[in-house]
């Protein structure tokens, strides 16, 4: 039995193919796209492996995805495949319109037209889950009840609507089609293998750097926070026993404020890797100006999963935290790796329009 996994050389996804793999001997075909954020460095232990297959590729590429799926016939198809940084979806967002509307069009298709010709036990069995975010919710004031799945959808940024579409797609794909689908929405991740663009990676390799550590406006956006694998055996559980057509908001019950974020950081960085002159870490906080439309919190309500399903997040914030941190620490050459010209660039061009 073989999974399609789309994205699966990106944070999120590969942290799933790794750990589907040390449990499973079901094998996996992976498609991503390998652009800055799909680093094969990070699945480099499956080198050799025969249940695992990279494959270069576009989810809108609908003769590849099709020529995939009448190849190794997968009884799911798992889609983490998208364009999901914000500040890069203001600065260029039809990358977000064309991978995650278009290209999310384009791989239900390739997928209805293969489910379609399955014989009618495995066309019962298939299931297409499709990975989302929490941010097509919207924002909350600090007083407001968390996210559920009953939320009305309210984007505020290229992404966050781009991911709306997205799941209002495979939501139509299903009722329209009957595709069995099944969507998680997630708080934020964090964990080994992110890429450093994002919170918390970033504050680990700028500290280690001895560059600012750049938070924006007062640092009081508030989160909540979702270690990598509990959110891998979240979509284990949902593609496992979830209910055909559901929505399941997938959180870790861990809201804190950005700028708490990076003092804890700071402050597992002093005691793991102190500095020579005995300083701390947090005198590198900078404050800079504030994303356009930043969202003030998020926050998941996940008592569905839980109720339904069974699951719970295994990891507190101050263990997840500390095992991201040491991480880090542990594996400077895959960082020094992912830290290419484009993404030094990027970096460069975000943060230089913002004043200190």
């Amino acid at each position: 039995m073989t999974l399609l996994v789309t994205g699966g050389a990106g944070f999120i996804g590969a942290n799933f193919v790794l750990d589907w793999l040390d449990a499973r001997p079901e094998a996996i075909i992976n498609l991503d796209k390998l652009t800055y954020a799909g680093n094969p460095e990070t699945l480099a232990r499956l080198q050799g492996d025969a249940r695992h297959q990279l494959v270069p590729g576009d989810i809108g590429d609908s003769a590849l995805v099709g020529r995939l799926l009448a190849e190794h016939r997968p009884r799911a198809v798992v889609n983490f495949a998208a364009e999901s940084h914000v500040d890069r979806s203001i600065h260029g967002p039809g990358a977000f319109i064309e991978t995650n509307i278009v290209g999310t069009f384009r791989l239900l298709e390739a997928v209805r037209a293969y489910w379609t010709d399955l014989p009618e036990a495995e066309q019962t069995a298939f299931r297409f889950l499709h990975v989302s975010t929490d941010e097509v919710y919207g924002s909350l004031t600090r007083g407001d009840p968390a996210f559920a799945e009953t939320n009305r959808y309210e984007p505020n940024s290229p992404y966050s609507a781009s991911k709306a579409a997205s799941d209002h797609l495979v939501r139509a794909w299903h009722h329209t089609y009957g595709l069995p689908v099944l969507t998680t929405n997630c708080s934020n991740n964090y964990g080994p293998y992110h890429f450093p663009e994002k919170l918390i990676p970033l504050m680990i390799v700028n500290a280690l750097a001895g560059k600012p550590l750049p938070v924006y406006g007062d640092g009081m956006q508030i989160r909540d926070w979702l270690y990598v694998k509990d959110h891998c055996s979240a979509i284990r559980r949902v593609l496992e026993a979830g209910r055909l057509g559901e929505t399941y908001n997938v959180g870790g019950w861990n809201e804190k404020p950005n700028i708490e974020i990076v003092h804890t950081i700071c402050q597992l960085l002093d005691e793991l890797r102190p500095k020579a002159d005995g300083s701390s870490y947090a005198n590198q906080i900078t404050h800079v100006t504030d994303r356009p439309g930043h969202d003030r919190r998020y926050a998941i309500d996940a008592r569905k999963l839980e109720a339904e399903l069974g699951w719970k997040p295994a990891e507190t914030f101050e263990t997840g935290i500390r095992k991201t941190v040491e991480w880090y620490l542990a594996n400077p050459d895959w960082v020094a790796h992912v830290q290419s010209g484009a993404y030094r660039d990027w970096v460069s061009q975000n943060y230089a329009e913002r004043a200190t």
